[in-house]
């Protein structure tokens, strides 16, 4: 991500500087003790991500973020309390109150992440392909090339024919993605790649790779429909 910080206290700005090159995953394209210089780059050069204080001169943090054409992700720093349901009714991802440990910080990290997952396995290319979150990377999953996906509790495997991701995506979500012409789900926590199927014995379902997979009763006459009629 990239992010900026707009703060114009000197120890405040080391601080937030000192906690992104610790924990390594944002890239800091600018700060700022002038809100309104902060704008005219955002005007130009918009960023992921930004550290916000609400103390600034000439304009108030929240009278920043309400005069923003567009809403990047913001994280309030304040050592005023007061203005957090404020600044929650604004959507910001959290509210920093200083002073704030390297862990708050990275909770308040955690939390943008976890806010980009939902938006980030987007579909391109009429369901064709998807980028998934792994790790701080973001990975192209192109369908055709997935064998089937395993849910496995809360997360779900991605099984390809050479490498495996997790995707914190349930399975629900995926079968929803997936083209239906293609994929089928034959068990409770299994999705298959229906051009992968390499036979069909009783309850079991043996793919081109080895991999013999259960066929649940909730779902065998679907498949008996498409497959074996």
């Amino acid at each position: 991500m990239n992010c900026i910080i707009i703060e114009d206290q000197p120890p405040a700005q080391r601080i937030l500087k000192k906690y992104l090159d610790e924990l390594g995953t944002c890239t800091l394209a600018g700060t700022f003790s002038d809100p309104v210089k902060a704008m005219a780059f955002l005007q130009q050069e918009p960023v992921d991500l930004v550290f916000l204080d609400i103390h600034l001169p000439k304009i108030s943090g929240i009278e920043f973020l309400k005069s923003l054409s567009f809403k990047p992700k913001v994280i309030l720093t304040t050592a005023y309390p007061e203005y957090a349901l404020e600044g929650y009714e604004l959507d910001v991802v959290d509210y920093l109150l200083k002073p704030f440990s390297f862990q708050r910080f990275v909770k308040a990290i955690g939390k943008v992440s976890k806010q980009e997952f939902s938006q980030e396995t987007r579909i391109y290319d009429a369901k064709k392909e998807c980028f998934i979150k792994v790790g701080y990377e973001h990975i192209r999953i192109v369908f055709e090339d997935i064998q089937y996906i395993m849910a496995d509790g809360d997360y779900c495997e991605i099984i390809l024919s050479e490498k495996k991701y997790l995707s914190a995506e349930p399975l629900k979500k995926w079968v929803e993605m997936l083209d239906e012409g293609v994929f089928i789900r034959v068990h409770k926590s299994f999705v298959i790649n229906s051009k992968e199927i390499n036979k069909i014995s009783g309850n079991q379902v043996f793919m081109n790779s080895g991999k013999v997979i259960p066929l649940g009763r909730a779902y065998k006459e679907a498949f008996i429909n498409r497959f074996l009629r």
